[in-house]
């Protein structure tokens, strides 16, 4: 069964309230951390709170990103509200947990302040099934990623990384590792998590190969 109760597809809500953010992606079975200060987004999680806590996050479509109302990318992924709290200066911070991918389908005017859409889960009605134990090859996703720390200075707790379950790798990998808001949605639209996990050790060895490129003297 899938978190939350929802097993399918059907399941879903067709109409979705949409959280565009530049550079962030959510993924099955993931977790996004929100810093809601908009008042439109505000309106958006009082009534996300009344209901039955969804938000769909979708990035701005690519050369949209600084528009007050940009075109939106063709996938996102629709989230529960697991967490939330508000601050004294009237922000709420919020927790979201990926359920699955959907595909934009039209926008609708629906009278709100923030944006909503009709959208479609169809094509991603794997994603209510944990693949926690698929791999196309772990040793070097774990080796790329060790590289791509070092390169970085990011400090990881390896043996946590080392037993956590395949899925929880690539995602977490996916969400947390700074590329540009392309690779997001790259590593995003990929179909299955071994579609996902080729694209990610592909962006961290071009990353590392990119690094070690000697720079022209100036």
């Amino acid at each position: 069964m899938s978190a939350f109760g929802f097993r399918k597809p059907a399941d879903l809500p067709q109409t979705l309230a949409l959280f565009p953010l530049e550079g962030a992606i959510l993924l099955p079975r993931g977790v996004v951390a929100l810093n809601v200060f908009e008042p439109r987004y505000l309106n958006m999680v009082d009534d996300a709170l009344g209901g039955e806590r969804l938000i769909g996050l979708i990035q701005p479509a690519a050369g949209h990103e600084g528009d007050a109302a940009p075109d939106l990318a063709d996938i996102g992924t629709v989230g529960r509200i697991t967490s939330f709290s508000e601050t004294d200066d009237g922000r709420y911070l919020v927790t979201l947990t990926g359920i699955c991918r959907f595909e934009f389908e039209q926008e609708l005017q629906a009278g709100t302040p923030y944006r909503q859409a009709l959208v479609s889960y169809e094509r991603f009605a794997d994603d209510f099934s944990s693949s926690a134990g698929r791999s196309v090859d772990r040793e070097t996703l774990i080796a790329s990623l060790k590289t791509y720390a070092a390169l970085h200075g990011f400090d990881v707790e390896w043996d946590a990384v080392e037993q956590a379950p395949t899925e929880t790798i690539i995602n977490v990998a996916a969400q947390v590792c700074p590329f540009d808001g392309l690779a997001k949605q790259a590593l995003l639209e990929a179909q299955t998590l071994e579609d996902r996990e080729r694209v990610l050790i592909a962006l961290l060895e071009w990353d590392a190969a990119d690094d070690r490129t000697p720079r022209p003297m100036q």
